[in-house]
């Protein structure tokens, strides 16, 4: 009984210090860990976010240089294959015919309103379709959008836009497309993006957070120019994109850091100067 008794007594608990010692490594514990996911977590951000940077600036330059090395093929003599302009960031418009849809007038325009009567199927145009007509001898055209399109009758309507005048027999339509890049800046400063205009329709975003766009022109003659004086002599464009993050950092001062990713290629014009 004694010995039992001198048992118990051995067996104490646990002090209010030992307890606060507890908590106290738990806590430094609990806090490395929390710090570890936080610094984990922060890495993983920025990861993803420069890994969207690549990607975007990456899709940006492929559809620049797919279209612009598409540039000038099979349009008409007198029309620009490029449109450039030195705006830093720089813009471009690019055109070129490629479905091989196209017509032309059987019979000479009465007036700029009337309906275009065709010598050929025109089964490829569709309603709400923008297209060009072309004179041939005079070198021009314009633009203009189709209403309807009466392929069993060859007419072609554009009832909602008169041309700026009457077109005569032999005039070309052609469905050419004309696409307009440049950098929206202003709409919203903190996330400027790459847009594309095709003829009529407003522009769209095509690629997020680019934040620059330049291009340079190798002329025939060796000579680089930002923008050229004839768009014939081109005979390749180098193309800069920069793509920036979504997310910025903060400095010292707490000013606001974007990581930069920079793209560069070229394009050797051969449908321009040919």
């Amino acid at each position: 009984m004694n010995n039992f008794k001198r048992k118990l007594q051995s067996q104490r608990g646990v002090s209010f210090l030992e307890v606060i010692i507890a908590l106290v490594l738990m806590g430094v514990v609990t806090a490395g860990i929390f710090r570890l996911y936080i610094t984990q977590h922060e890495h993983y951000i920025i990861q993803d976010d420069v890994t969207d940077v690549q990607q975007n600036a990456r899709a940006s330059i492929d559809e620049l240089s797919r279209n612009i090395r598409m540039a000038g093929y099979d349009l008409p003599v007198g029309v620009a294959a490029l449109e450039t302009y030195n705006t830093d960031p720089d813009t471009i418009v690019v055109l070129y015919h490629h479905s091989g849809c196209d017509t032309y007038l059987s019979n000479p325009m009465p007036q700029p309103s009337a309906e275009l009567k065709c010598g050929s199927d025109i089964s490829c145009f569709y309603d709400g379709q923008w297209v060009f007509i072309y004179d041939a001898g005079l070198g021009e055209g314009e633009w203009f959008e189709i209403t309807e399109v009466q392929s069993a009758a060859f007419h072609l309507q554009h009832n909602t836009m008169p041309l700026s005048r009457s077109y005569d027999a032999d005039a070309l339509v052609l469905a050419m497309e004309r696409l307009k890049y440049f950098i929206d800046n202003t709409t919203d400063p903190d996330h400027p993006k790459l847009m594309v205009q095709a003829q009529g329709h407003v522009p769209q975003v095509f690629a997020e957070n680019i934040s620059d766009l330049q291009f340079s022109y190798r002329m025939k003659n060796g000579q680089v120019f930002d923008e050229p004086i004839i768009v014939e002599n081109i005979r390749e464009v180098m193309i800069d994109v920069t793509g920036r993050s979504n997310v910025p950092q903060y400095g010292e001062n707490g000013e606001e850091i974007h990581r930069l990713r920079n793209f560069t290629t070229s394009v050797f014009m051969r449908n321009v100067g040919i």
